[in-house]
């Protein structure tokens, strides 16, 4: 198959940027994404040129490290995936792919595709873990969980912290992520004590990063390679006025 790429280059955060066109040939439908862009950097590197920044890390959809904004959709045209998912057979040959980085305030662009998304981590430092002695390992049955509500915490544990729902938010909002992580703790026992504190911390962290309100359009949940649920933003409301008002 072969690829017209318009691929965002920046040298720093402080560069410009543009778009670079370039022509690949010859790729396997069933080459990933990120492979493509592999057989890119590698041709260039052959022609003595600076290669394509981009994050990756494991190319499994585990890590949340890779995410890019591909002919304008965060993660590519393929839902439940992220971007090391998504093969080239999704697209036509002889497409036009336009390749860029994440687009939001509290990403900024440090080289080519990479963007520094720290951000997401200090929330994460604000409140979303347990803090209290559990001392030695209970037996697994000791705390008895209801399926329907250990497997609605097992749904929002499932985030991979991409920052896919920031990208395709237009206000940037970071809200289906921090509403994951704050219910996947609110739901379970083990994160009660902690669960006024936890919520009023993680979004005062949210809001001093920088991120915009919900739009309440969905393509947060519409652009989640984990298909995370927007109604973990109705709890997240619900766990933040309760903590105000108590």
């Amino acid at each position: 198959m072969n690829f017209t790429l318009q691929v965002w280059r920046q040298k720093s955060r402080n560069d410009r940027g543009r778009f670079i066109r370039y022509q690949v040939r010859d790729i396997s439908p069933d080459a990933s994404f990120l492979e493509m862009l592999d057989v890119v950097n590698a041709d260039l590197v052959r022609k003595g040129e600076e290669p394509i920044a981009f994050d990756h890390d494991c190319r499994e959809g585990i890590c949340g490290s890779c995410g890019l904004v591909i002919s304008g959709r965060a993660h590519g045209p393929n839902q439940k995936a992220a971007t090391c998912e998504l093969r080239m057979r999704s697209f036509s040959n002889n497409d036009e792919i336009t390749v860029e980085p994440w687009r939001a305030k509290p990403f900024p662009v440090i080289k080519d595709l990479v963007v520094d998304r720290t951000a997401l981590d200090r929330i994460m430092q604000a409140g979303g873990f347990v803090s209290v002695k559990t001392g030695g390992a209970a037996d697994a049955n000791a705390v008895a969980i209801p399926k329907a509500v250990a497997e609605e915490a097992m749904d929002a544990a499932s985030c991979i912290g991409c920052g896919a729902c920031v990208a395709a938010c237009k206000n940037g909002s970071a809200m289906l992520f921090v509403a994951a992580k704050v219910s996947q703790l609110a739901l379970l026992p083990q994160g009660h004590p902690e669960r006024k504190e936890r919520v009023l911390r993680m979004i005062a962290q949210m809001d001093a990063e920088g991120f915009g309100a919900c739009s309440n359009t969905y393509a947060c949940e519409a652009e989640c390679p984990k298909q995370i649920s927007v109604e973990h933003i109705a709890r997240l409301n619900r766990e933040f006025l309760r903590a105000k008002v108590t």
